[in-house]
């Protein structure tokens, strides 16, 4: 259900879920340059998503709009408030740079992400996979792609800390089959995977499930295939001002998730990290001042 005393922006990050592939298409196509990208006409706003007409008609209507009229009401009205409250104006990041330049662009972009990745994570996800994550008697796989497998080396890196039995795989190489000898069922893989979307990384996630494995995804907002093979999705935003995609918002999830990993182990954490120091402390690995 949407909220009716919601701004159209609230109303679209409610129904996401239930709105259909097209449908997410075109609310991710407002969102980009909200709210005036919602007031051209009804073919305008079609062909700037590239969805059709009845496509908007229906998704307004799930949002609780009677029509595309009410709609852009309801955007102008925003419009309207943000132009002439003083509170609601654009402060800039960088003070010394201009508003429309790129610093501002791409930390407002990137802001937009976080807030509307957030506002769209289920919580019962949410902790189910930090559960999973943090269950001892399972073996917990990371798998990355080109881009995505920076991720995966920060979430291994954090997690060999947290627990043991926790296996990176390199699913970039034609050795990964091998890992899949190991994997057990009830055991996690947590696949990271965004457009453009690797067919490697989706056989691996197949074959996974079919070993009876539950797979913890983190993809973007149109989802990667390894979503259906996967019992918990998370999708981040990721479009900036930029030919690459940004992982910021991916990142801000992936901390949250390790943070209340970390809570939930602590007892069998704290001493793998006092361990640890232990060990950094003979090597001299660090430099240390005192």
């Amino acid at each position: 259900m949407t909220d009716p005393s919601g701004t159209v922006a609230d109303r679209l990050q409610s129904a996401f879920e239930q709105l259909t592939r097209a449908e997410r298409q075109l609310a991710d196509s407002i969102l980009e340059n909200y709210p005036v990208s919602g007031l051209g006409t009804i073919t305008t706003v079609a062909a700037g998503a590239q969805v059709s007409t009845p496509t908007v008609a229906r998704m307004v209507q799930k949002l609780g709009y009677k029509g595309f009229p009410e709609f852009q009401a309801a955007l102008r009205h925003e419009l309207e408030a943000k132009i002439t409250g003083p509170i609601d104006k654009f402060d800039t990041w960088a003070e010394q740079a201009p508003v429309g330049h790129i610093l501002n662009r791409f930390a407002e972009a990137v802001n937009s992400n976080i807030r509307q990745t957030l506002a769209q994570v289920d919580t019962a996800c949410f902790d189910q996979s930090c559960v999973l994550l943090a269950d001892p008697a399972r073996a917990v796989y990371v798998v990355g792609g080109r881009i995505t497998r920076s991720l995966a080396d920060y979430f291994f890196l954090h997690m060999q800390v947290i627990r043991p039995n926790v296996t990176h795989i390199q699913s970039i190489s034609n050795a990964w089959p091998h890992y899949l000898l190991d994997i057990k069922e009830g055991d996690v893989v947590v696949v990271f995977d965004i457009r453009r979307y690797e067919n490697s990384t989706l056989k691996l996630a197949e074959m996974a499930r079919e070993r009876g494995a539950q797979i913890v995804l983190f993809t973007d907002q149109w989802r990667s295939p390894v979503a259906k093979f996967s019992e918990h999705v998370f999708s981040s935003r990721i479009v900036v001002p930029s030919a690459w995609d940004s992982l910021v918002a991916p990142m801000v999830l992936l901390e949250t998730l390790i943070a209340e990993v970390q809570e939930q182990s602590w007892g069998e954490t704290r001493p793998r990290m006092e361990a640890l120091e232990e060990m950094f402390d003979r090597t001299r690995f660090f430099r240390k001042f005192t």
